[in-house]
């Protein structure tokens, strides 16, 4: 028998102080609520698990994650949409988690799933076993694809208003752990299967998942607590109206001649100013200056210039870099501090711009220029 009360202690401890952390951090946003619950949970069920093991057998089935995929969803929902309202309709999300909580409390003294090896068992309740497994996998996976279309569909949106890239406001760090989060149940389910079927695997993947929660928490409450709300001056522009406006902007009613001037005087001022060599550029910026409207410059930018605002800046800062990798003067300078000085942020973003750009990295761009060896 494995002895996971160690890890068990180390998860209720972690967990909860993590959930402190989050309750006291401000301001108080819905997704922060979201993750406060999600901790409480968690740490119940590690409580639970400690019972189990020392005192007595609380329930017949683990129901609690059945509201992590949930809460992963509807924490990048508010997230992302830091303006939107709770909806009381949201608690439909947690439907299969009452049903088998309440079948865990009224078959509590039944061997409904001893463990794993006895999951195929030809008894009366084999078919609710089968439900509760699939009703698991379904779960996970429905919800953590929820998750990530959102997370796309914000950064797809950033690269129409922002003009750079950032891995609080992008959320990137989410994504990776929506795959991550799915990726490792699905090896669960697997090991799990496995289990079930034959003496494939010396454990019991049962005590892994204490493992998985314990890492989880440490990782995601680390990531959660240092994340900024999402509407501060960078990207106060991000709502939902503005998003509404701007996949309706083909019904605008601006005219083709009228788009063609917007667009001339757009390019005209972004060459004249430099607006670019800004590494905080906004799309509200840029419309603060020229006095086109935020909503028209996305329009005719989709539409004449076939290009988001996000590549149509740093085409521009990519351009500025060659300028100054062809100026002796800045020979002295490494490509970042040049990179950055034509308005990018990040070496990750300028590397990936520049290469898609001119079909070489920034290295080997400027050594084939100039013969100067990075």
């Amino acid at each position: 028998m494995v002895n996971i009360d160690p890890i068990l202690y180390i998860g209720i401890s972690q967990s909860f102080f993590a959930l402190i952390l989050v309750l006291l951090k401000k301001p108080r946003t819905t997704a922060n609520r979201l993750m406060a619950l999600w901790l409480s949970l968690i740490c119940i069920e590690l409580v639970i698990a400690l019972l189990n093991s020392k005192v007595i057998e609380m329930y017949s089935f683990p129901f609690v994650s059945f509201t992590y995929g949930p809460l992963l969803y509807l924490y990048v929902k508010f997230m992302t949409q830091p303006e939107k309202k709770f909806n009381w309709l949201a608690l439909l999300h947690f439907i299969p988690f009452i049903v088998f909580l309440v079948v865990s409390v009224v078959f509590r003294e039944l061997p409904l799933m001893k463990d794993l090896r006895s999951f195929f068992a030809p008894d009366r309740f084999i078919s609710l076993r089968i439900i509760y497994a699939t009703m698991m996998f379904l779960s996970v996976t429905i919800y953590s694809t929820f998750a990530f279309i959102e997370i796309s569909k914000h950064q797809a949106y950033l690269k129409t208003i922002l003009s750079y890239t950032s891995g609080m406001i992008t959320l990137n760090w989410l994504k990776v752990f929506s795959i991550g989060f799915y990726v490792t149940f699905l090896i669960l389910f697997v090991l799990g299967g496995l289990n079930m079927i034959g003496d494939f695997i010396p454990f019991d993947p049962y005590f892994v998942v204490f493992g998985f929660i314990m890492a989880f928490t440490f990782i995601f409450s680390f990531y959660i607590i240092n994340q900024p709300v999402i509407f501060g001056q960078e990207v106060k522009i991000i709502n939902g109206d503005d998003k509404k406006e701007t996949e309706k902007y083909s019904r605008s009613g601006l005219k083709d001649k009228q788009a063609e001037t917007y667009l001339g005087k757009l390019i005209a001022y972004v060459e004249e100013k430099k607006p670019y060599l800004d590494r905080n550029l906004s799309i509200q910026d840029l419309s603060d200056s020229t006095g086109i409207s935020r909503h028209h410059i996305t329009q005719i930018l989709n539409e004449k210039h076939k290009k988001n605002f996000f590549t149509f800046i740093n085409e521009y800062r990519v351009k500025e870099v060659i300028t100054r990798f062809n100026d002796p003067k800045n020979n002295n300078f490494t490509i970042l501090a040049i990179a950055f000085d034509a308005g990018f942020n990040s070496k990750t973003t300028f590397n990936s711009i520049f290469k898609s750009q001119t079909g070489m990295t920034p290295s080997e761009f400027r050594e084939k220029l100039t013969g100067i060896k990075v």
